[in-house]
């Protein structure tokens, strides 16, 4: 991935997004991601704690209500562990890519994937952003195509100004690269 990298940095800011290049996504999309995590971790531990102390108060504090808890308190912790360690991980293994013909995303750390969009396919485009995303400057685009199964394709940790470059080269009846 480094090599990747590397293109990235070497690519002039004013190049055309569709040069067929292998990106990887915003780095800061990982910092997203653990934040993200670490909210996810929050509100479980929230309810884990509500939901174990409306246990005990229902059935009165006994052994199984305190084995179920902190059965419950290990889940939590593992969940959150693997909340924030994860995105690192995958990170190294999201790459998109985007040329005259369209755009292909690879995804996958055990089980890889890629997905390619045919230009031709694509019916509409769509930049959107969280409060989160803002946050980091970044966007998920969402590409929508003909047909019915798999017809939405999201490309999400894209820096804004990017997503946009892509999203308008995109463009059904757009031959002209979008710089």
């Amino acid at each position: 991935m480094d090599d990747i990298q590397a293109v990235e940095a070497e690519a002039p800011a004013g190049s055309s997004i569709a040069d067929g290049v292998v990106r990887p996504l915003d780095p800061r999309y990982v910092d997203l991601l653990i934040q993200t995590g670490w909210i996810a971790s929050g509100v479980a531990t929230v309810l884990v704690l509500a939901g174990s102390t409306l246990m005990m108060l229902a059935r009165g504090i006994t052994a199984g209500s305190l084995g179920v808890a902190a059965g419950l308190c290990v889940v939590v912790v593992l969940l959150a562990v693997w909340l924030i360690r994860w995105p690192p991980v995958s990170y190294r293994f999201e790459s998109y890519r985007v040329d005259a013909d369209g755009l292909e995303i690879r995804r996958g750390v055990y089980f890889r994937s890629v997905t390619t969009v045919p230009r031709s396919r694509i019916q509409h485009t769509d930049v959107s952003q969280g409060p989160l995303q803002r946050r980091y400057g970044l966007a998920t685009l969402t590409v929508h195509t003909a047909g019915t199964e798999n017809s939405e394709v999201e490309l999400p940790g894209l820096p804004h100004d990017v997503a946009l470059r892509i999203r308008d080269h995109l463009l059904p009846g757009n031959t002209a690269d979008a710089v």
